[in-house]
Formats: C-alpha cells, structure tokens, sequence
C-alpha cells in the first residue's frame, strides 16, 4: 500500500526541529535565572525588534489584539471616537478598537490586493474620527501613502495592524515603521511566532511607549504606583527567549516563503485561479498565500482527501458577524470583501516546504478544477 502524502498548511514542528537546540537551551537559561516576568530577554528582544522594525521603542505585550488596544489608549483613543479600518480582516482588529469603546467604522478594500482601499477611507470620515487602522493583511503591506496623506490632512492618528506583516516592506521601510504606531502579534503560525501568545507595540513616539509600558503592567509608574488604570499584558520571558532566537532567521525564511509564491505562481499561470498581486511598493512575506477559484468547497474537500491542508482566511467578514452586529451593516454593504470571502482559500505556505511539494499542491489543484461538478460528487482516487 502505497502511503499517501501529507502537506499541513502550515508545519511548526519542520520549523522547530531547524532551531531546537538554541530554543531549547535559550528557554533553559530563563529558567536558571527565574525572571520568568519582564525579565532580561524581554529587554533585550524589545532592542532587538525595535532596530530590525526601524522604529525607536517596542513594548512587548501578551498578544497582538493587547498591542492594538494599547497602542489606540496611549493616543486617547475612546468613547465617542470613531477608527476607520478594512471590512476584509481578521476580528482582533476590530475588538481591539471595540476594547477603547470607540466605533469601528469599517470600510471595502481592493480587489486586487485585498487591503484596504485609500479612497474610500476618505469618503467615511466624520468629525468624530480620530484614527485609521490600515490592516497588512496576508503579509502585503497596505497602499501607506494615501493613507498618510489623509491622516495627516484630518489630523488623524495612524495604528498599522501589522499582525501578519512581519518583516514586509512598503517603499523600502518595514511595515510598522509607517505610522505613528503600530501592533504585531507572535501567534505561533505567525512568519515570527512564540510558543504561545504574544505581541509587540513599535513606535518613534516616546511619550506613547510609556504609556503602553504602564498599561501592559496594571498602569504601574513603578511598583505598587498606579496613575491610571491598566491590565496585565506582559509578554513571558520564555516566550521572548524564543522570539530572541528566531528573529535572526525572519528574513531567510520570508524569502523562502517569496520562492515558494513564485513556485505557485509559475505552475498556476494561465488558469482560471486566481492568483495574489503584490503591489507597487511593497514586498509582500506571505503569512499566506490566497488564490480564488469557483466551487472552492468541492476544491478544498479534493485537495483534503489528498491529504494537502488549506485554510480560508476569511470565511465571515466583520460586517456579517453575530458578534458585531451592533455596528448596524447588512449583506451587501461591502461587496469586494464579500465576492472574496465566497472564493478565497489559501494553500499551505510555509519556510520548510519543498519544490516537490510545491508542486504536488499545485497539481492536485489543477486536476480539482478541472473535474466537472458533476464528476467532482462521485470521484475517488
């Protein structure tokens, strides 16, 4: 009997296995010295992502969705207020603004990119808006110029949602360097991902990294000194250990995960998928990589039996949640983010993977869309 091949759409262990003993032996060291809060390498992991980011200060926080709550306190952002951001994304973005208790004002996004669209962030500014949370979906930075032009142009404040963006670059700077701040999150299948949660806060703004430092420790100035009201929201030491050991290695296996695009793209061209478009500007470091196609159920049922793993990021847009329903929008209200969310799916991606496996994905694609929906009901292999 002939084993069938497995693909996991995103495969942690290949990952860990090229990096065990310094994980192992960096976590160690947390451990003999105890400072298991806030300790060294929590220091020394905020200096190391801050230089490779380009910005003066990072904050390390327990997750990505704490980085954008706090980086949108420190500017005051609150109650009345409203922030601006993409239809099309992940819901952390809009709990965080939801967590301030200001409105998230949501807005379509390109058909092309998938990120939100500069036009029609003008065309929902209010008086009460006070910021814009652009979103770096998929691992391509957001269209930043227009966006910095009209928020400089409203006096509005700029937080990048760069939580799959790690290490992409817009017009030669990293994503995260745009605006005045912006949050990353270290969820493990992240391009930089801990052993559990995670999250960082950069910034060039001085007066807004203390802040978020006293918010993340129960809004402490020092010990037992509370000024304001906070939370706790401290990256472990462990997991910082961790992240200390993987950030030499991000920009190696972005552009591994670049060559395997590249790979897919080749082997896709000239079919009814349709592939994902990096803009001008940017380097995109896909978190994943997201083709459309019709009968995308029937394709992803063939592509699992084959034992290849697909996701869909995202099935259910903002709007359409049970959970924010309260914001008042209906079917229909965001067309691009919804035709999308019908067609997406996104193939496995990740550093480890092989040629090999490149194209055995993309050949089980290519034999799924090309059977019938007739035929595709009652096919076995």
């Amino acid at each position: 009997m002939i084993q069938q091949v497995k693909i996991p759409f995103v495969d942690l262990h290949a990952q860990y296995r090229s990096i065990a003993s310094d994980v192992t032996g960096a976590m160690m060291r947390v451990v003999e010295r105890g400072d298991y809060i806030l300790g060294d390498d929590v220091r020394l992991f905020e200096q190391d992502f801050a230089k490779y980011i380009g910005t003066s200060e990072a904050i390390a926080v327990g997750s990505g969705l704490d980085a954008l709550e706090l980086a949108l306190r420190a500017y005051g952002i609150g109650s009345g207020d409203e922030v601006i951001t993409a239809a099309n994304t992940f819901i952390a973005t809009v709990l965080a603004i939801m967590a301030t208790s200001a409105r998230p004002i949501l807005v379509d996004v390109n058909r092309e990119t998938y990120n939100i669209d500069p036009v029609a962030i003008e065309s929902a500014i209010t008086p009460r808006t006070k910021a814009i949370m652009p979103v770096h979906l998929y691992g391509q930075p957001a269209d930043m110029q227009p966006i910095l032009e009209i928020a400089r142009k409203h006096g509005l404040v700029v937080v990048e949602d760069a939580a799959q963006a790690h290490g992409a670059r817009y017009d030669g700077r990293r994503a995260g360097a745009l605006g005045h701040a912006a949050g990353f999150s270290f969820y493990p299948a992240k391009n930089l991902g801990a052993y559990g949660d995670g999250g960082m806060v950069v910034t060039d703004d001085a007066a807004a990294a203390e802040k978020i430092r006293r918010f993340r420790n129960y809004g402490q100035r020092v010990k037992y000194e509370h000024p304001e009201i906070g939370t706790n929201s401290r990256l472990d030491t462990i997991q910082a250990a961790v992240l200390r050991v993987k950030l030499p290695h991000l920009d190696r296996w972005n552009a591994a995960r670049g060559e395997h695009a590249a790979s897919y793209n080749a082997l896709l061209a000239g079919t009814s998928i349709v592939l994902p478009k990096t803009a001008q500007k940017c380097t995109h470091v896909y978190h994943v990589y997201v083709i459309q196609l019709d009968r995308r159920e029937e394709v992803q049922k063939a592509l699992t039996a084959q034992g290849i793993g697909t996701g869909i990021h995202y099935p259910i847009p903002i709007h359409l949640q049970e959970a924010c329903a309260s914001l008042g929008y209906r079917k229909g209200d965001f067309p691009v983010t919804e035709s999308a969310a019908s067609r997406i799916l996104s193939l496995p991606m990740y550093p480890e993977m092989t040629t090999e496996q490149c194209e055995f994905v993309a050949d089980e694609l290519l034999q799924a869309i090309s059977v019938s929906p007739s035929a595709q009901s009652v096919q076995t292999r």
